[in-house]
């Protein structure tokens, strides 16, 4: 039984496919936040100096 999950191929299941596309859209999302909040900080430095 536990031979039948090890001869499916994951990268062909289309909800593989899709859980792996959202979850590489929601780091997309989380990278961009990261660095607009970077861009924030270091112009806010910039101007307090």
């Amino acid at each position: 039984m536990a031979g039948r999950d090890r001869d499916r191929d994951p990268a062909l299941d289309p909800r593989q496919r899709q859980l792996r596309s959202r979850n590489l859209a929601v780091l997309a999302v989380l990278g961009a936040l990261a660095l607009l909040f970077y861009v924030i900080t270091i112009v806010k430095m910039g101007g307090a100096g």
